[in-house]
């Protein structure tokens, strides 16, 4: 006899439909899985057979063949062990052949019969709900899942007993329960940080428009500070934005008993992540700290430290919003709309250019620090600023009067203006800039010489523009005037040890 269920297969952040077939067959006694599977799959058959001795069945005498469909698509993870039971409860008619053709399972069998945890039960469950299917998941993940929806019919058992009971009406699952959405918002402040007003004029225009940011300063001048400190200033993620987010995290395995939060990502990954821990890949091609930043932050302290490979992978994603990671079998694509903020030393000694102070090793060292990031990195960040060390008189000084959530608030009005254009100013096309971003008379004299004076990129000619809409923004005004593109300009200037480039762009700072 045969039987059938539905499962699912990860492709990226993608839940793919696996139809799961079993057949008894005469012959030796064999458990055959076919269809691409990879090693974890093709070890349940123990997990099964283990599994199924626990709650006091054995698999019929002869050959036993599981065929997972579409069989070119790969077959990767445990969570293959409960459709392969179910489809072979059915086929032996422990529970009713309907009941595994009604419902997309996922989870991983234990040898004593229970039902362990797996990641993907959100994005798993919205595949069901798609597929107008029921979902069956490990108790563990049945929080998780009931985020899906209340029309989908989710059942959530801790063992095989328990969903063997409820087929037969012994002992009847009650739907799960979403889990909490909570509020991970930091009790870090601005005020926490004295003096740097440039600096976090920097990180609220970043804010504001979703602009990429770089801070350049010695050592203890601030700039990891001011950065833990920017989710805070960003408005709370949208129902669509959680929903993406925590698609992610759930791959991932990030979700506990399905907690969600609004407060958007904050990932800071250390100088010695690999490729594959920043994009994503590796053997099953999970999502990198790029991916996990979708709709936050991604902050790299100690730019220049970074592999340059790696911080070049990163330059797709911040134009496209995406990741795609290519494998021989298959190419899976992760979204990526993430923004960067950076922190850096001026030399590897860290102090060229602080308090007078010269760089121990000239000005070589400087120039060879700085150069560890390719110059078109550099030119999709949008803003650059200096941030000097703090002296003892502004430690000193009592804390600020604005924090965090006046900041926030002004943002926020920012951030309603750009919503009544459908999109972040950091995102606006070339065609859009033309209407939404066109200096008036002065502002384009100004930029037109400044793009000759600093070589600015046609990229970075349109990535001032988006920088004066968000300063015309924060200051309420509906054209973008001269004064919005000296702001802009002055915050794209190079860092100290530039050479000719700091010389040139000094001129244009002069004038300004």
């Amino acid at each position: 006899m045969a039987a059938s269920t539905t499962t699912i297969a990860f492709e990226g952040a993608e839940a793919r439909r696996v139809d799961v077939q079993a057949q008894f067959a005469g012959g030796q006694p064999t458990f055959a899985v076919v269809g691409l599977a990879d090693k974890a799959v093709a070890e349940n058959r123990e997990r099964v057979r283990a599994a199924f001795a626990a709650i006091g069945l054995s698999l019929p005498p002869g050959r036993v063949i599981v065929n997972l469909a579409p069989a070119d698509r790969p077959k990767e993870g445990a969570h293959f062990d409960l459709p392969i039971a179910l489809c072979l409860m059915a086929a032996m008619d422990v529970i009713p052949p309907d009941a595994a053709a009604d419902h997309l399972a996922m989870g991983e069998l234990g040898l004593d019969g229970s039902i362990a945890m797996t990641p993907g039960a959100l994005p798993a469950a919205m595949a069901a709900s798609r597929f107008d299917l029921g979902f069956i998941c490990p108790e563990a993940c049945g929080p998780e899942a009931a985020w899906a929806g209340g029309e989908l019919s989710i059942l959530a058992p801790a063992s095989l007993i328990q969903l063997v009971n409820h087929f037969k009406g012994r002992q009847m699952l009650s739907r799960p329960v979403p889990g909490d959405l909570i509020d991970s918002r930091s009790d870090v402040d601005l005020r926490d940080v004295k003096g740097q007003e440039s600096a976090k004029r920097a990180l609220e225009i970043a804010a504001a428009g979703g602009h990429n940011l770089l801070m350049m300063g010695p050592p203890g001048s601030g700039k990891s500070m001011m950065a833990e400190r920017l989710p805070g200033l960003l408005p709370p993620l949208s129902a669509t934005e959680l929903l993406d987010v925590s698609m992610i995290q759930s791959v991932a395995g990030l979700l506990e008993r399905g907690k969600l939060t609004r407060s958007r990502p904050f990932r800071a990954p250390h100088h010695s992540a690999s490729m594959a821990a920043m994009v994503g890949g590796g053997q099953k091609a999970r999502p990198g700290e790029a991916s996990l930043a979708h709709h936050g932050v991604l902050f790299l302290d100690e730019l220049p430290e970074f592999h340059p490979q790696v911080l070049d992978s990163l330059r797709q994603p911040l134009e496209t919003g995406e990741i795609v990671v290519a494998r021989a079998n298959a190419h899976v694509t992760y979204p990526a709309r993430f923004q960067l903020i950076a922190a850096m030393n001026p030399c590897r000694c860290g102090w060229a250019g602080a308090n007078g102070e010269a760089c121990k090793r000239g000005p070589r060292c400087a120039a060879d620090y700085q150069a560890r990031v390719s110059g078109p990195m550099m030119d999709r960040i949008d803003l650059h600023v200096e941030v000097p060390p703090v002296t003892p008189a502004d430690l000193a000084l009592p804390s600020p009067v604005e924090g965090t959530s006046e900041a926030a608030a002004r943002v926020a009005q920012a951030r309603d203006a750009q919503t009544e254009r459908g999109r972040l100013n950091a995102r606006l096309t070339a065609d859009l800039l033309d209407h939404v971003a066109a200096p008036d008379r002065g502002g384009q004299e100004l930029i037109n010489q400044a793009a000759e004076v600093m070589g600015l990129t046609a990229r970075g000619y349109h990535r001032v523009l988006r920088s004066a809409r968000t300063i015309a923004d924060l200051d309420g005004s509906d054209g973008v005037r001269r004064v919005h593109i000296a702001e802009a300009l002055s915050l794209r200037r190079a860092a100290p040890g530039a050479g000719v480039t700091e010389t040139r762009k000094g001129r244009v700072s002069a004038r300004l």
